[in-house]
């Protein structure tokens, strides 16, 4: 998305970002059930100064290492050589965040895991920032207490548009679950790895964690968990295609389900899982076919029953300050949208309503601008 601040501070609904919504959601929840919820961020070496300055309107949440934990950093690794990647015009793009499995080991090295302890805090939800499904369900904590599992992931059924994403198996050794990601799979694999009949289900990453187990796993483990790790092939500078091609070693956080005997899987309502990845989907939330609640959570306008609008914009949008260059006014009305696609430069002015399966095509090279009004089952050539 061509991001240069943290993805949770772009704006979503009423000039609201993703992090303010967070923010308010435990602001309601410490209101309405009077009880000291606890909320940490993982931030990365890049993220740290902006979202602590943007939560510093929140001083009821805390403050510096009651607020935050920084997770490591690794060299990009040039594809070339396989010698640390050189970017002598910005040397932070040298630099990468090794994924999100960086969230134990982070914990552990920082010194939060000991505190949360000595709190007396046993339980910990974590959850992707920008998935705004992703709220702490009393309901599925109490599940997650009683059972006695010391871990738990959120899972969703997987349907033919997640074919190509991990999924949750079964370790045909050991019984256990484990996380199976894209990276891992072989390429002879793939068509097996894509049954969604015998894959069923998909990792949310909304996770539950019993910190207690987590300390238990380190302390026998040296001070570590055997997560896989992944390689993911970039450009050190993720604006520029053609820098340096660069290899990023990271780990998932979803993986640590095999490093627990006795994790778990729950099965949740797919609400739960609505992330934004790319400008496709951010641009499907800031329309009205998304309505914030009273405890500020954004969800599908009930008369969407469920179902989002399949949004496919151009590449011309693939970056967000480009995306926001064309939706000057805010994103066009979406209500009754099932699909939008949009091809080449165009630009929606105030008062655009998209209606049923609509394509918008532009080949002159230049931005032109979608007519104000009902566009409903049809195609336009601007």
């Amino acid at each position: 998305m061509g991001l240069e601040k943290a993805k949770s501070l772009l704006p979503v609904t009423g000039g609201m970002s993703f992090l303010d919504l967070i923010a308010q959601q435990v602001k309601d929840m410490k209101t309405r059930f009077g009880t000291d919820v606890k909320f940490m961020l993982m931030n990365s070496f890049s993220t740290s100064e902006d979202t602590l300055a943007a939560l510093s309107k929140y001083p009821e949440l805390g403050t510096g290492s009651d607020l935050e934990f920084v997770q490591n950093k690794a060299p990009k690794v040039a594809e070339s050589d396989l010698a640390p990647a050189s970017w002598p015009s910005s040397p932070d793009l040298e630099w990468c965040p090794p994924g999100h499995g960086d969230l134990y080991p982070a914990m552990l090295g920082s010194g939060t895991l000991e505190k949360l302890l000595a709190k007396g805090i046993k339980y910990m939800f974590v959850s992707n920032s920008d998935n705004l499904g992703a709220t702490l369900d009393l309901q599925l904590l109490t599940y997650f207490a009683k059972s006695g599992s010391p871990f738990m992931m959120e899972v969703a059924a997987r349907t033919d548009a997640d074919k190509k994403g991990g999924h949750l198996a079964q370790d045909a050794k050991s019984g256990g679950l484990l996380l199976r990601e894209t990276a891992q799979c072989p390429d002879e694999d793939e068509k097996e790895f894509q049954n969604i009949g015998k894959y069923k289900f998909f990792n949310t990453n909304n996770l539950w964690v019993d910190l207690e187990a987590l300390d238990k796993q380190f302390k026998e483990n040296g001070g570590a968990l055997q997560l896989p790790v992944m390689k993911n092939g970039k450009t050190v500078d993720p604006r520029d295609k053609k820098s340096t091609k660069v290899i990023q070693l990271e780990t998932a956080m979803g993986a640590a389900i095999s490093c627990f005997p006795g994790a778990t899987a729950v099965c949740v309502p797919r609400a739960r899982f609505a992330p934004v990845k790319t400008t496709n989907d951010l641009f499907s939330l800031r329309s009205d076919a998304y309505v914030q609640t009273p405890d500020f959570r954004i969800e599908l306008d009930p008369r969407r029953e469920g179902v989002p609008p399949n949004v496919k914009l151009d590449g011309i949008y693939k970056f967000v300050d480009a995306m926001d260059a064309m939706i000057p006014a805010g994103a066009p009305s979406l209500i009754k949208c099932k699909k939008l696609v949009v091809e080449g430069p165009i630009a929606f002015p105030a008062g655009v309503v998209i209606e049923g399966e609509v394509t918008i095509k532009n080949a002159s090279g230049e931005v032109k601008s979608v007519p104000a009004g009902v566009h409903k089952d049809t195609t336009l050539e601007l």
